[in-house]
């Protein structure tokens, strides 16, 4: 067993606690990976406050270093990785490169594991959930899989690699692999996924991007990494905005899950636009339905950035090595031991990217 220390949600509504766990060793493709660094997203606030299953380790944006492996892992000892979301490997849309539509997808990244002999993870003796996302990262060390463990070029500041995991290869997935090379692109919310967006249409050439986000500083940062235009929309109609100024955009990417946003994302599309929406909020939304018939739109879900991350994960890194994907504009990073202060940060959104590092 190894000794380690984690962020455990112990009650549910409680906020996650700094507590001394242990962790089995790695079996089949499994990987131990010292964590370095981990972001904080939103996922992990969502799922934390609808937690009932307690004890539990969450964080899903872990980058480290490998100390040991299973029998059947690819990685090797030594190895930079990133954990990223898990997939099974043998479901239709895995072996098809579309991992993020899994058929095991809930069950291996949002359920955790069960709390008996399988689990990684011990607290006092007795086996906890874990596996959240496939690794339970708010933690100095951390239990993978192989194919949630995407191997990075030796160098990169673990506190940067982090979110490559998660939050920024949706936002620049959303853009690169479903909007494509759309000329004209809005994303509402400039949070991490969505400043991330922007970035994503920055290196797919688009000649427009529209950032909308109600805080005058992220407005500067969309600015800053490659929008051409911003919007307050707290004192300004942002649809009736956006239309006056493009007549109609090519794609958009929604990160709120605000239905009201959602609804004015379809309105500013033009004839054969694309909204991709990658938040995780309210369950449902109004849609014009005539509109979007009538205009030949397409309304798309997108998760993870509709990515492979064995293939996308290092090209975002090559990305970054060659200066097109700023990764520090977005990150402020914390010491794992002042966990309360960045999931307060992250809560009240005080930061773009709060990351914990070890």
């Amino acid at each position: 067993m190894i000794k380690a220390r984690a962020a455990v949600l112990l009650e549910p509504g409680q906020e996650p606690q700094l507590t001394d766990i242990e962790l089995r060793d790695p079996v089949g493709d499994e990987v131990l990976v010292r964590i370095d660094a981990v972001g904080i997203c939103h996922t992990d606030i969502t799922m934390a406050s609808w937690c009932t299953k307690t004890p539990m380790v969450f964080g899903h944006e872990g980058a480290g270093t490998v100390l040991a492996t299973g029998p059947q892992a690819a990685a090797r000892p030594g190895e930079q990785v990133v954990l990223t979301f898990a997939s099974c490997g043998r479901c239709g849309n895995c072996v098809a490169d579309r991992p993020a539509y899994c058929d095991q997808s809930t069950n291996l990244n949002m359920r955790g594991s069960r709390r008996d002999e399988t689990s990684p993870l011990r607290l006092g003796g007795a086996p906890i959930a874990a596996g959240f996302f496939g690794q339970s990262s708010f933690a100095s060390h951390a239990i993978a899989g192989s194919r949630n463990a995407v191997a990075l070029p030796a160098g990169m500041d673990p506190a940067l690699a982090a979110p490559l995991g998660c939050s920024v290869q949706t936002g620049v997935g959303a853009v690169l692999n479903v909007l494509g090379a759309a000329p004209s692109v809005v994303v509402f919310g400039a949070g991490a996924v969505g400043l991330s967006a922007v970035m994503g249409a920055r290196i797919a050439g688009a000649e427009t991007i529209i950032a909308v986000d109600p805080v005058s500083e992220r407005r500067a940062l969309a600015a800053e990494l490659g929008a051409t235009a911003t919007i307050d929309p707290t004192s300004t109609d942002a649809a009736a905005e956006i239309i006056r100024m493009t007549g109609g955009v090519a794609g958009a990417v929604d990160t709120t899950a605000r239905p009201e946003v959602i609804s004015a994302a379809v309105g500013v599309l033009a004839a054969r636009g694309t909204l991709a929406l990658v938040g995780l909020g309210a369950p449902t939304a109004e849609l014009p339905v005539t509109l979007i018939m009538g205009k030949g739109l397409t309304v798309r879900g997108v998760v993870e950035g509709d990515s492979d991350p064995q293939v996308f994960i290092p090209q975002l890194a090559r990305w970054y090595h060659e200066g097109r994907l700023p990764l520090e504009v977005l990150v402020s990073t914390f010491a794992f031991d002042d966990f309360a202060s960045a999931w307060s940060a992250a809560k009240s959104a005080t930061v773009v990217k709060p990351v914990l590092v070890t």
